[in-house]
């Protein structure tokens, strides 16, 4: 009894623990996970610092592959930097969530842009586009053809990432990850164990990435060996780079993101501490009109 309690507690605070994530985010959770104003707040706020960790220059426009983009929070906060975004998740649930969110923004690429999805063997191919239901002569086009519209902010793919990525080389600028890399690490079934899911993975990151390209992927390792176990896969497929870890003496707010690059001499960036913090909030002081 004592033992089904602690698992059923355990198992609350890691849903990776509860079984695969498709059916973890079913309709329920996905609107749950979505209308949570603490949910929201804490997934721009990663966002937001993966961003910052690719370290695009301002001003800069650079197409970016959302892995794990669930109901399209991490890919709103691309948008207001300029970004465009390709949304890759598993849930079909929470890319239905991200389709009805129907971001817009003013600069939309024009009709020559179009974003390549590489055609998988049948057993793999469970790629599917999910746009809004339109009337359109676009509905009989094939979904890994479709151009992107004025309709809706980014095209967004159903896809396992454990599986390998579905997209041609060198398609993307840059990628992010926002609490979906840690869900590689748990095995389905004996043919799908989490060093290949892993190897699949970084695997076809590393192809479907330009050569001058940044990746930021914040996730939630369940403890140090399967935090070393991620970033030595990505290692293994040829990134540079390695773990930052945020607030490393803070279990609220302690982080952990996968900074990966093409480029083998690059080098991890800084992680914050309470002292960035503290020195932030010391600057806002000092410009308060009553100091």
């Amino acid at each position: 009894q004592p033992t089904n309690i602690f698992f059923l507690i355990f198992s609350m605070s890691r849903p990776e623990l509860s079984g695969p994530p498709e059916e973890f985010y079913d309709a329920k959770e996905a609107k749950k996970y979505t209308s949570s104003s603490r949910i929201i707040n804490i997934q721009k706020e990663i966002s937001d610092r993966c961003i910052e960790l690719l370290n695009i220059p301002p001003g800069e426009r650079r197409l970016v592959l959302d892995i794990g983009c669930g109901s399209g929070l991490s890919g709103a906060a691309l948008e207001n930097v300029g970004h465009t975004w390709i949304g890759c998740d598993i849930s079909r649930d929470m890319l239905r969530i991200a389709s009805e969110r129907n971001i817009q923004y003013d600069d939309i690429p024009d009709e020559n842009d179009e974003y390549e999805v590489e055609d998988l063997p049948d057993e793999e191919d469970d790629a599917i586009m999910m746009e809004e239901e339109s009337q359109s002569e676009e509905s009989d086009i094939p979904a890994a053809k479709r151009r992107k519209t004025n309709q809706i902010a980014a095209e967004l793919v159903q896809h396992d990432m454990g599986l390998g990525l579905p997209f041609r080389d060198g398609t993307f600028d840059a990628a992010i990850s926002v609490s979906a890399l840690q869900w590689l690490c748990y095995d389905n079934s004996s043919e799908q164990s989490a060093p290949k899911r892993l190897a699949r993975f970084f695997a076809s990151l590393y192809r479907c990435l330009k050569r001058s390209s940044r990746a930021a992927l914040q996730f939630y390792p369940e403890n140090d060996t399967q935090a070393s176990l991620i970033a030595s896969a990505a290692a293994k497929a040829g990134f540079a780079g390695g773990i930052v870890i945020d607030f490393p003496n803070s279990s609220k707010a302690r982080k952990h993101y996968l900074c990966l690059s093409m480029d083998r001499s690059y080098r991890k960036p800084q992680a914050k501490t309470d002292q960035d913090t503290r020195s932030a909030k010391g600057k806002a002081n000092k410009n308060d009109r009553n100091w």
